[in-house]
């Protein structure tokens, strides 16, 4: 038999449903919802180290699915539209993990979380909520969305970075040889 490349490598695989199903108990299990668009959780901390372990399409996937997995413990029920800030936050994890590789600290896990916190929690998330959810004219929804999630991705945005930090600090994955990032080979 020929050895045919594989996209991703079976452990590889399996890292990724974890760290999926992590994100979902800690996106709907752990802390309720109060309504459609607001959420304390850290959710992301297990996308974005899919990301940074395993590459942006690796990250990208875990973040998709963990949403779409997600929607069936929510009431709201999957919309793909809302998929974005997820996939984003494992891709940025995986652009960012050669420059994570110099050294996890707070101030480059702070620079490598905003891109998806700004532009897909923030920004893109405000503006879709908004549309699906209004509540007055766009304007005034997607200025009340973008004011209340500020605020809610000020808090959970430092509680991400300080949970990957100390992470990365206690050398779990170091002992676990996922990191630091390198080219795999796709062994099993």
């Amino acid at each position: 038999m020929q050895n045919k490349k594989r996209l991703m490598a079976t452990k590889t695989l399996a890292y990724c449903a974890l760290l999926s199903a992590l994100s979902v108990v800690l996106a709907r299990m752990i802390i309720p919802m109060l309504d459609s668009s607001t959420r304390f959780s850290i959710e992301a901390v297990p996308i974005f180290i899919a990301g940074m372990l395993f590459g942006p399409l690796a990250g990208g996937l875990v973040g998709f699915v963990a949403d779409a997995t997600g929607t069936l413990f929510s009431p709201y029920g999957f919309n793909p539209i809302f998929c974005v800030p997820p996939i984003l936050y494992g891709v940025c994890g995986g652009l960012f993990r050669h420059f994570l590789s110099k050294g996890v600290t707070i101030s480059r896990l702070t620079a490598s979380l905003l891109p998806p916190v700004v532009f897909g929690s923030l920004l893109y998330q405000s503006m879709t909520l908004a549309i699906v959810y209004p509540t007055g004219t766009f304007l005034q929804s997607f200025l009340l969305k973008l004011t209340t999630r500020s605020v809610q991705f000020a808090i959970t945005g430092v509680l991400d970075v300080l949970v990957i930090y100390l992470l990365f600090k206690s050398r779990i994955f170091t002992r676990m040889g996922l990191w630091p990032a390198r080219k795999r080979q796709n062994k099993e």
